[in-house]
C-alpha cells in the first residue's frame, strides 16, 4: 500500500511538472474549431469555456496522438475534437484526465484487427494504454448529434469506466459508490429490456454486456439528455451523480 501512494504521488508530480513546462496552449485557431465544430463547448457559458479550456489545453499536453493506417499526419481539428469529447465526458471532475490512456490511435476509416480477426472503428486497449478511433465514424457522431450514437463518446466512456478501476497512477475509484451500484442496477433491468427484442430507447449493442451498455448509455446522456430523462428519470440521474454534470443544462429541449 505504501508503495502505491509512492507510485501515486511520483506520477502526479511528474504529470503536473509536464503540465507546467510543456503545456499546449490553445490559440485563436483551436477556439474557432470549438465554436464551430463541437457543439457541447459552444452552448456554453464563458466561464464554463474556460475551465473547458484550461481541462483541454491539459488533455492535449499529456496524450500522444498518433495516424495509423493512411494518416500520415494527425491535423490540429483531430487533437482538439478528440480532446474536447475527452473532456467533455470528464467535465465534471477537476483532474480526471484519465493518465493510463497515454495515446490515441487514429485510422481514417474502419481498420482490421489482427485480434479480433474483424473491422473495428474504434476500441479501447487497457493493457496497452491506448484509445483508437475511425477519423471518419468519429465525424459521423459529431455531424448528427441527436440520434445517440458517437464513437468518440462510446470509446471515452470505455476508458473512462476502466480508469476509474486502474489503481497504478493518480486517478481511481473517482465514481460515486453508491450512484455506481445503483446504475448495476438499472443495467441488468435496461439489458433485459434491450435483449426481449422490444422496441426501445437503446440500440441492440447495449445488450452486449455492461461495459457496453455504460457506453451506449453515455452516447445517449451526451446527445438526447431530455429524451433520457423522459424515458427512464431514475437511470438519467444516477449518470448525473456519477458524472458530475447534467447535459441538459446546456441543451435546451425543443418542442
Amino acid at each position: 500500500m505504501l508503495l502505491y501512494y509512492l507510485f501515486s504521488g511520483r506520477f502526479w508530480l511528474f504529470e503536473e511538472l509536464r503540465l507546467s513546462i510543456m503545456r499546449r496552449r490553445l490559440k485563436q485557431s483551436d477556439l474557432d474549431i470549438l465554436e464551430s465544430r463541437f457543439p457541447y463547448f459552444a452552448r456554453l457559458s464563458n466561464k464554463h469555456k474556460r475551465e473547458f479550456c484550461r481541462k483541454l489545453e491539459e488533455i492535449l499536453t499529456i496524450k500522444t496522438f498518433i495516424g495509423r493506417g493512411g494518416v500520415q499526419a494527425v491535423s490540429q481539428e483531430m487533437e482538439v475534437l478528440i480532446g474536447a469529447t475527452i473532456v467533455m465526458v470528464t467535465f465534471g471532475w477537476q483532474r480526471v484526465r484519465l493518465p493510463h490512456f497515454k495515446k490515441i490511435l487514429i485510422y481514417p476509416n474502419a481498420y482490421y484487427s489482427t485480434i479480433s480477426k474483424t473491422y473495428h472503428k474504434g476500441e479501447v486497449n487497457p493493457r496497452h494504454g491506448i484509445i483508437v478511433v475511425s477519423w471518419e465514424a468519429f465525424l459521423e457522431g459529431l455531424e448528427n448529434q441527436k440520434d445517440g450514437l458517437n464513437l468518440g463518446i462510446h470509446e471515452i466512456a470505455h476508458a473512462l469506466k476502466l480508469e476509474n478501476q486502474i489503481r497504478n497512477n493518480s486517478e481511481s475509484d473517482f465514481f460515486n459508490p453508491q450512484a455506481y451500484r445503483d446504475f448495476h442496477s438499472f443495467c441488468a433491468s435496461e439489458i433485459r429490456k434491450i435483449s426481449s427484442d422490444i422496441p426501445g430507447f437503446f440500440r441492440k449493442e447495449g445488450a452486449l454486456n455492461e461495459h457496453e451498455f455504460f457506453a451506449v448509455a453515455l452516447e445517449n446522456f451526451f446527445e438526447r439528455p431530455h429524451q433520457f430523462f423522459q424515458y427512464n428519470s431514475k437511470l438519467y440521474g444516477t449518470l448525473v451523480q456519477l458524472l458530475r454534470q447534467d447535459p441538459r443544462v446546456w441543451i435546451k429541449e425543443i418542442a
